[in-house]
């Protein structure tokens, strides 16, 4: 009867122009279709089986006896909504093909999922005499997939729930996921991807590791402390850092034997602020007293060498008086022998006052992080700008390079223009006290700006208060005699510091300082 129906359809088909391959006999496409592994069946216009292949049985339990003759709503499991059948049967009766997943029902009553095409065969003038169906069973795929979904809404459940922030960057530092940690830190410290700058300082911390003779790795790096200083004078926060290779392969065509894909970096930064603080605490304690006693014998020697050049001076005009008294009246003259005798005495004395002057601690070289440096100053400086009234604004670049310098050298000469800032502003009639401390990295170095309120230096002062021992102080400047041991610590860093032009208000004094020169 199948055969017959079958063949009933054949004959109705127009002639085909185009014959088949002599070298291919017509039984070769039975033999083919009834090998097909995929699941075969024809159907008349109302659905009625006409034929199905082997693997039809495999897959639905029916044999060829069973099932022709009988509609193909056999298979259905009476599960899908009613308006998907409709929607099927209405593409294919207008010679549309169709494809898609629904639930079959096997001959034993077990479900499974099937994937299925159905395609119109429509002759010479476009009529459908009959439906060509070839599904298979994708239960175990769509197990499968599920059970890779499931997996990664697991994991993405606990990556958001882990109390780290967790970053998938890509090789151009690009934030390609994130967990929910990780928003928060972006909302906390205003800004829209602290990752690229955690991974600015990480790469600093490991190039210093590899300049020292340390073994590490670019791509690979375990519990690195960096430090982030967010803008708007907010409080440093400090992230112990991690970071593993991440692969993904590449699931095109093209990469099937290739082996391509892509890298990504897995960064895993844990905040260890409050353990910091604490250690800060105790670091800023011990860097005070150091910071005191170097202000001590910073102050004597700048008083010694005060006192010795002031002697200088009358001890030169004596000697020239000697001179010209032994030109008049000879060298066995009483008053010119009694007078070289003082001013022998004189320089002796003078001789003994400098050997007294303490010399310069030599400082070893190191990596200075200069956001530190200045939070260190600022610190050290709080109880007098707190009794000042004085309100700083302290606004860092969140992330600055290294730079290599003598670390207290460089303080004092920010904890010198921070007190004669603040020495200006602390005066009567200045009602405005603001303190304002910017870093920024400019090319090839790093600038700072501390900029105050006070009454400011004027034009013709500007160059003299880098000569040695000139003061401004009882004209009403404030720079006074710190600023020229300033000049020199930048000089000797191969930077320089310069007062920038009068303004509307106050002092302002930039700071430039190279990455590449070392003291």
């Amino acid at each position: 009867m199948a055969n017959e129906q079958l063949r009933t359809a054949a004959e109705s088909e127009p002639q085909v122009t185009e014959k088949l391959s002599p070298s291919i006999h017509p039984q070769v496409f039975q033999h083919t279709v009834n090998q097909a592994d995929m699941a075969i069946s024809i159907t008349d216009v109302r659905g009625n089986i006409l034929y199905v292949n082997p693997a039809f049985t495999r897959v639905t339990g029916y044999g060829s006896d069973e099932a022709i003759g009988k509609n193909q709503s056999i298979l259905s499991n009476q599960s899908m909504p009613r308006a998907f059948y409709q929607s099927l049967w209405k593409r294919i009766s207008h010679g549309e093909p169709w494809g898609g997943r629904l639930v079959n029902r096997r001959k034993d009553g077990s479900k499974y999922l099937a994937e299925l095409s159905i395609s119109p065969v429509v002759n010479g003038a476009g009529e459908v005499l009959n439906y060509l169906g070839m599904h298979r069973d994708i239960t175990e795929v769509q197990r499968l997939e599920y059970q890779v979904r499931n997996q990664k809404a697991l994991i993405e459940s606990v990556v958001d729930a882990a109390p780290v922030v967790i970053a998938l960057l890509d090789i151009d530092d690009r934030v390609v996921l994130d967990n929910h940690a990780y928003k928060m830190l972006q909302a906390d410290l205003g800004m829209a991807e602290p990752a690229p700058m955690l991974m600015t300082a990480v790469r600093a911390s490991l190039e210093l590791d590899s300049g020292r003779g340390r073994r590490t790795s670019g791509y690979l790096f375990l519990d690195r402390e960096v430090r982030l200083d967010p803008p708007g004078g907010k409080q440093p926060r400090w992230f112990s850092c991690s970071g593993s290779r991440v692969r993904e392969d590449a699931g095109t065509a093209e990469a099937f034997l290739a082996g391509q894909g892509r890298d990504y970096l897995l960064l895993v930064a844990k905040e260890i602020t409050s353990l910091r603080a604490q250690q800060e605490k105790a670091r800023v304690a011990a860097l005070r007293a150091v910071m005191a006693d170097e202000d001590r014998v910073s102050s004597l020697r700048e008083s010694l060498a005060a006192a010795t050049f002031r002697l200088e001076g009358p001890l030169n005009m004596m000697a020239s008086v000697v001179g010209m008294l032994a030109r008049r009246k000879g060298e066995t003259d009483p008053m010119s022998v009694a007078l070289a005798d003082a001013v022998t005495a004189g320089q002796k004395a003078l001789d003994e006052l400098r050997s007294m002057i303490p010399g310069e601690t030599r400082e070893p070289i190191g990596p200075v992080n200069l956001n530190e440096l200045l939070r260190d100053v600022l610190d050290l400086s709080t109880g007098r700008l707190l009794a000042a009234g004085i309100t700083v604004n302290w606004k860092p670049q969140a992330m600055l390079p290294t730079l290599k310098g003598a670390p207290n050298k460089l303080r004092s000469l920010f904890k010198a223009l921070i007190d004669n800032a603040i020495e200006a502003m602390n005066t009567r009639g200045c009602r405005e006290r603001e303190l304002t401390v910017v870093s920024k990295a400019r090319l090839g170095g790093i600038e700072v700006i501390i900029a105050d309120t006070g009454p400011g230096i004027v034009g013709t002062q500007q160059l003299k208060v880098f000569e040695p021992f000139h003061t401004t102080k009882r004209g009403g400047g404030h720079l006074g005699t710190g600023l020229p041991s300033a000049q020199q610590v930048a000089a000797e860093h191969g930077g320089f510091i310069e007062i920038e032009p009068a303004t509307a208000r106050g002092c302002r004094v930039r700071v430039l300082l190279p990455l590449d020169r070392r003291p």
